[in-house]
């Protein structure tokens, strides 16, 4: 790959030249000179197959939520990036859960559950579901508390095996999920903390 400097001639082209060079033209305004791809002769595997159908629904979303959600146009905003390269690459990248905080956790009503959970663009939610053995107790929606780390409130008192799961989305509508298990006797416990 040649960079073009300082050449009136050939600065701002893009394009073909002859069978196997081009003209690109960086968003930066540089322009380079490359060899063209040839393609004729590849064969996809069904991973490459189904990786390019997922780059369809990604590129897809992408054109859509680089109109849609300004977010990705204000995390472009002096880069390379495009802010359709900001939303396919988030559409690409689930949100993490990096630690669930349940020792402020008494299954008493009115017990904080915490979780920390990132993202490359943004968590939009958080949700947690508490099981009782396998009656469901409760399940909603946590709130962002501080930095990285959102707040879920008990809403009904639980003791016995008590298990749940924290599901956490990103503006993509990727899903990031993790499981609590927390054993008998919770009521009156001072619960663990679990990373992941």
């Amino acid at each position: 790959m040649a960079e073009v400097k300082a050449n009136p001639i050939v600065q701002g082209l893009s394009g073909g030249l002859g069978r196997d060079l081009m003209f690109r033209r960086l968003r930066d305004g540089r322009t380079i000179l490359c060899v063209k791809p040839d393609f004729s002769r590849r064969v996809f595997s069904e991973t490459q197959l189904s990786h390019q159908e997922r780059f369809k629904q990604a590129a897809a979303y992408a054109k859509w939520a680089a109109k849609a959600q300004p977010l990705y146009a204000e995390l472009a905003a002096g880069t390379m990036k495009t802010a359709y390269n900001v939303a396919l690459a988030d559409w690409f990248h689930p949100p993490r859960i990096l630690a669930v905080a349940v020792s402020g956790w008494t299954g008493e009503t009115g017990a904080t559950l915490r979780v920390q959970a990132r993202d490359d663009v943004m968590v939009a939610g958080v949700s947690v579901l508490i099981r009782v053995g396998e009656t469901v107790a409760e399940a909603g929606e946590a709130t962002q508390a501080d930095g990285l780390w959102w707040k879920y409130v008990t809403q009904a008192a639980v003791s016995g095996q008590v298990s749940g799961v924290v599901r956490v989305v990103d503006l993509a509508g990727n899903v990031g999920e993790a499981a609590i298990e927390v054993g008998a006797g919770l009521s009156g416990s001072s619960g663990v903390d679990v990373g992941w």
